[in-house]
């Protein structure tokens, strides 16, 4: 069987900001992460002025530390895929369970139904025990929904384990056996 590998990997080359506004960054920051960062400033400060005005000395980690904190940690690289981030990570799987996804039946040759997709309460499960049993549980429940088994006419997921084989001309004369290609070139002349 043969085996591919990706040898770009490595050549990940990232521009990195060196002064900003005047200001020696040293080695230099990566702009990505600058990036993200001062967007998640913008998006978390203006709320919190509007709501609590300037902050003081006691408020101002409130104001400063998540953001910062999202950078360090979600530009990181993923342990599972290490050419994403950590906040690509996190974002997709707080999609999933907020929105789920839309299932691909038959190559996308036809849409599912509703009754086809993967219900709120099964994207949810294993995380929601500790919250119903608290003071929030019926809210909870009603927003998870009901408790249902798999639709009508839909069984359990079907695992899949091909493995591709490459076969070459001498097992293909093996299986249809020498006389079926004798034959063919007897016909042939």
């Amino acid at each position: 069987m043969r085996v591919g590998h990706t040898y770009t990997r490595h050549l990940q080359l990232e521009t990195k900001q060196h002064e900003l506004l005047g200001m020696d960054l040293g080695e230099g920051v990566p702009r990505r992460a600058l990036v993200l960062g001062l967007s998640l400033y913008l998006l978390w400060v203006p709320p919190l002025l509007l709501l609590f005005g300037f902050p003081s000395k006691i408020t101002f980690t409130f104001y400063f530390l998540p953001p910062l904190l999202t950078v360090v940690y979600g530009t990181q690289k993923n342990r599972e895929n290490d050419r994403r981030w950590n906040i690509t990570r996190w974002s997709v799987g707080i999609r999933y369970l907020v929105l789920g996804h839309r299932p691909i039946i038959c190559g996308g040759r036809r849409a599912a139904t509703r009754s086809e997709w993967i219900s709120r309460r099964a994207r949810w499960a294993g995380r929601t025990e500790l919250l119903l049993d608290s003071p929030l549980g019926g809210p909870i429940e009603r927003w998870l929904g009901a408790d249902e088994a798999a639709p009508a006419g839909a069984g359990a997921p079907i695992r899949l384990a091909a493995r591709p084989r490459l076969y070459g001309p001498d097992a293909v004369v093996k299986a249809y056996g020498r006389k079926a290609f004798q034959q063919q070139e007897g016909t042939a002349s």
